[in-house]
């Protein structure tokens, strides 16, 4: 299957980062499952759930940091030596739109 990235393109994360991100991704799951249950009483007030989506928020986006900075480190430091470093500038473009 073909997706625009060639087979060498994989998720590369040292054991101890890909771990750290699975540890918080755990984390998240059970911060986001706490607030589904806040949502369900209705005596929760609204700023208690807030502060819950902005410790999410800010988890993903730990987590994010780890994943760009082991790509950094894997695949756009490495680009111009395998000769795909036009992709990976544009691939970087495209994720730039959604941070």
């Amino acid at each position: 299957m073909d997706n625009g990235h060639c087979c060498s393109q994989a998720l590369v994360l040292d054991n101890p980062v890909r771990e750290d991100a699975r540890r918080r991704l755990l984390s998240v799951k059970g911060h986001v499952e706490g607030i589904l249950r806040m949502l369900s009483d209705d005596k929760v007030y609204c700023v208690d759930v807030l502060k819950q989506l902005k410790a999410v928020d800010g988890a993903l986006g730990k987590i994010g940091e780890l994943v760009l900075h082991s790509h950094l480190r894997h695949h756009v430091v490495t680009a111009q030596e395998r000769g795909d470093a036009d992709r990976i500038v544009e691939e970087l473009i495209e994720l730039l739109k959604y941070r």
